[in-house]
């Protein structure tokens, strides 16, 4: 089994593929201001679910998800909701998908797709229009990793920053950070029980002996092993709606 595969089905029954709960996300969505038309994507967006979302509540938006493996049922998903005439799903890898500029941007737990924090950054102000809204989601140190953390990671406190230094790289970057919202522990627990949960019953459905079955329990055991005795409490996720500072451009008046 592929890393791909294994993510399909650890993430079955919590498609909102970070720990953030449903109701946090639309409280998030309901946030952006895209104008009537706008035209949103989101960079590695896995399950979609954050995309759905904000097409089933502004029919007036159309979108674009991007990432290297998509699930097959994306477009029966997306007619069920009734914004499959909106969306178009694009199997490419988003670091190097060339879409065009959209009014609002979501890259959430995906920035290693582009090799952290700072090439998610530069990747999403290429691709935001000046004065439009990017939705990031990053995971930060809630508190300096203890050895068992960064050894059940293999990351080292450099490799995340806490919220803080987050909001700091942010501003750098040429973005003005609103609103955000920090996992709360409960939502790591349910977001880590659930991927742990899924593969471990999809691998108890498998027959007895086949090695399918022992290769997702193992990756489960070790998993939930690396949360448990590692870095519970430590690692944190932040979603923070940001804003382009570039001014939009607004066409000269018509002289006549």
């Amino acid at each position: 089994m592929d890393r791909t595969e294994i993510s399909r089905i650890a993430h079955l029954h919590h498609p909102v593929a970070a720990p953030v709960d449903t109701n946090n996300v639309r409280a998030l969505l309901s946030l952006l201001s895209p104008p009537a038309g706008a035209r949103v994507v989101d960079l590695g967006c896995g399950q979609g679910e954050w995309l759905l979302e904000l097409l089933t509540a502004r029919p007036d938006l159309s979108g674009v998800g991007v990432d290297v493996a998509l699930p097959a049922d994306l477009d029966a998903r997306a007619r069920e909701r009734g914004v499959g005439t909106r969306v178009q799903w694009v199997q490419a890898d988003a670091a190097n998908w060339d879409g065009g500029v959209f009014d609002v941007v979501f890259c959430v737990g995906a920035s290693h797709a582009f090799g952290g924090l700072a090439g998610t950054l530069d990747a999403v102000r290429d691709m935001v229009r000046p004065g439009g809204q990017v939705l990031l989601g990053d995971t930060t140190w809630d508190k300096p990793p203890s050895k068992a953390a960064q050894e059940a990671l293999e990351a080292t406190p450099e490799d995340f920053p806490d919220l803080l230094g987050l909001v700091k790289r942010v501003q750098e970057s040429g973005f003005e950070p609103g609103y955000g919202h920090v996992s709360t522990l409960a939502e790591w627990d349910d977001y880590e029980w659930s991927w742990t949960g899924s593969l471990t019953a999809w691998a108890l459905a498998q027959d007895q002996d086949s090695l399918e079955r022992a290769q997702a329990l193992e990756v489960a055991r070790e998993h939930r092993l690396a949360w448990l005795g590692g870095y519970r409490r430590q690692l944190g996720f932040a979603t923070l709606l940001l804003h382009d500072l570039r001014q939009p451009f607004v066409p000269p008046a018509d002289p006549s």
